[in-house]
């Protein structure tokens, strides 16, 4: 296992995006004194003032990724969209990288992640390649027409209702220029999703079950504890950590569930990084996500994933176009118990992830009216 030690503040890491999850990332690194090299296609992204270098390049660009591993020890990713041939040649020269360059390959393709987690028993919606016309309608409708690369935030999935709305979901998905596949529409009763630790040495932290609402397929609100069943949380958590084995993950993931109505617990998707549904982690419990990741791919043994209070997290989407402004933030912060997280985004843009913020309190019902009234008062706009 590679253990840093007493030396860790002469250790440099690199992020591969410098987005919102690689600024947290850095935070938390540079409390341990790190030194930290991020690689961005945006000279203004959020990590831009908080890096010690920013490279700015394309996440394809193989020779700026190869120049990235060169000025540190350790490379760990924000985004799995980026070159995994140049990681995969990086790791094969001796280079550390964290999560595995194999896990990211494989869950870099929605097909290949369902491949792998059903062919170790992990149960997954049935799912099949689009190969003709005749496989839109293979489990029935309602069904999920998605692509295998590239998604997120809704983006590359389309829902099919019926038969008479095939063509234009194909449409919607680039008419066939990207690879496609179709899954079971699942009839869940909640949508859940679980962030796991994994260290060097196996070692494995999971953290409270969060149930998630989405609006526009994009996250809104994380509420924790999950409103489930004893039941049906130990059910998830077991998924999770067989999850963290079939990937041999280090690091920190987000895995997304579906809580059916027929009880079954089925993993919709699985991110090889830090997850929006974890921010509530930050003032929830007792170590955060981002903490927790910087500690597995440095081999230092995990905080505790206890949660110390009910959390609810909101994101905070741009409402129009234009120079991002805040509105509202002096009346949230009359409630105590209300923490705004803005990621520095310059540009708002409709519906972009601008920041988000959370709410503790004594119990989930609690934390959810205050998140509530929170969210009537706090937007972001553009000017």
């Amino acid at each position: 296992m590679r253990q840093w030690g007493i030396n860790h503040m002469n250790k440099r890491i690199g992020i591969i995006g410098g987005g919102q999850l690689g600024k947290m990332m850095i935070l938390e690194a540079k409390r341990l004194g790190l030194y930290v090299v991020t690689l961005d296609p945006a000279a203004d992204c959020p990590s831009h003032s908080i890096s010690d270098e920013l490279i700015i390049a394309s996440f394809d660009d193989r020779e700026k990724i190869f120049e990235l591993a060169k000025k540190v020890d350790v490379i760990t990713y924000e985004y799995e969209h980026i070159n995994v041939k140049a990681l995969e040649i990086l790791e094969s020269e001796g280079h550390a990288i964290y999560p595995s360059v194999k896990s990211l390959k494989t869950i870099q393709n929605k097909y290949s992640q369902n491949k792998a987690l059903a062919e170790s028993g992990i149960p997954v919606p049935k799912f099949a390649l689009v190969c003709g016309p005749e496989d839109f309608g293979r489990f029935g409708f309602p069904a999920m027409l998605k692509t295998t690369t590239g998604g997120y935030d809704g983006k590359g999935n389309a829902l099919i209702r019926d038969e008479s709305e095939v063509e234009s979901a194909y449409k919607q998905l680039g008419g066939g220029a990207k690879e496609l596949m179709v899954e079971e529409f699942c009839d869940f009763e909640r949508e859940i999703s679980i962030i796991a630790c994994r260290g060097i040495d196996g070692t494995r932290a999971i953290y409270p079950i969060g149930e998630n609402i989405h609006s526009n397929s994009i996250l809104d609100t994380t509420i924790v504890p999950a409103r489930i069943s004893d039941a049906a949380a130990r059910k998830a958590a077991a998924i999770a950590d067989r999850v963290m084995e079939v990937f041999e993950g280090v690091g920190t993931f987000g895995i997304e569930l579906f809580l059916a109505k027929n009880g079954e617990v089925l993993v919709n998707e699985v991110a090889p990084r830090p997850h929006n549904s974890g921010h509530y982690t930050i003032e929830g419990c007792t170590a955060n996500q981002f903490e927790n990741h910087i500690r597995a791919i440095t081999g230092l043994p995990f905080g505790s994933v206890s949660l110390i209070s009910p959390t609810v997290m909101v994101n905070l989407l741009g409402e129009s176009d234009g120079a991002a402004k805040l509105e509202g933030l002096h009346e949230a912060y009359l409630d105590p118990n209300i923490h705004v997280h803005l990621y520095g985004k310059p540009e708002s843009k409709t519906a972009r992830k601008m920041g988000h913020f959370t709410v503790v309190d004594d119990t989930v019902e609690g934390a959810i009216a205050r998140a509530q009234k929170a969210q009537k008062i706090l937007h972001v706009v553009g000017e």
